[in-house]
């Protein structure tokens, strides 16, 4: 598990290969504070430090992870998560096997109970996907306001808008506008995390407007940007800065 205590990381893990398509989706996440990336057990990953960050992992011994916790999810980090992790990384703890038992039992159960959230963007694979898709999701990952179409984005992709929407629906298994919004939101999501104003984040993410992005927020999360801006700042007041 990879935990963001303070500052901004993206994550990408590697999917099983599908048989049925012989392509690899990839999981590419944006990781503000507050927030871990559960990487199953074997899963090729990346991460990397958007921002200046406080980066923990936590290594779990396959043996005991959950049958359920098949794929790479978005955790919300309680406060007794938070410090369970960091007990753990206590020298004067680490020699201490009934200790480091307890932590670990606690820290399971805490993982197994923690809030998920969609911040996860799928991503063709590297290696099996077509490259120009590839090129196209990453560009739009990197700056989702550039354009707002996929017309837009098809005069620098070298592929046509149609031979590109075949391509989301094979791939992705998705259209482009709906893979777009998971862009939007895993951008949008940490800036409302870090305090950003809303008119900000509308911008940013290439909305004209702030209600029109307040709106497709609201039909997404089913909360407005305003009131999950609110309990973001709120539940990482007490994080150390890095």
């Amino acid at each position: 598990m990879a935990y963001c205590a303070s500052g901004l990381l993206r994550v990408s893990v590697a999917g099983p290969l599908d048989t049925s398509t012989g392509q690899c989706v990839e999981t590419t996440t944006i990781v503000p504070p507050s927030r871990a990336v559960w990487i199953p057990p074997g899963a090729r990953h990346t991460v990397a430090i958007l921002e200046d960050a406080q980066l923990l992992t936590l290594y779990v011994d396959a043996s005991v992870v959950p049958p359920h916790w098949t794929g790479s999810r978005v955790l919300v980090v309680s406060p007794l998560l938070r410090e369970l992790i960091r007990a753990m990384d206590q020298p004067h703890l680490q020699h201490d096997a009934a200790v480091q038992q307890a932590l670990s039992t606690l820290v399971i159960a805490e993982m197994d109970l923690a809030a998920v959230q969609p911040l996860g963007v799928p991503m063709p694979s590297a290696s099996h996907g077509d490259r120009r898709l590839r090129a196209l999701c990453e560009a739009v990952l990197n700056n989702p306001a550039q354009h707002a179409t996929l017309s837009g984005w098809a005069t620098h992709s070298g592929a046509s808008e149609r031979t590109l929407a075949r391509l989301f629906r094979c791939e992705l298994g998705t259209g482009f506008q709906r893979w777009r919004q998971q862009v939007v939101l895993a951008h949008a999501l940490p800036m409302l995390a870090q305090g950003v104003s809303v008119g900000r984040v509308a911008q940013a993410s290439g909305y004209t407007s702030e209600s029109a992005f307040s709106a497709m927020f609201r039909q997404a999360m089913g909360q407005s940007p305003t009131s999950l801006s609110g309990r973001a700042q709120a539940s990482t007041a007490s994080l150390p800065r890095a």
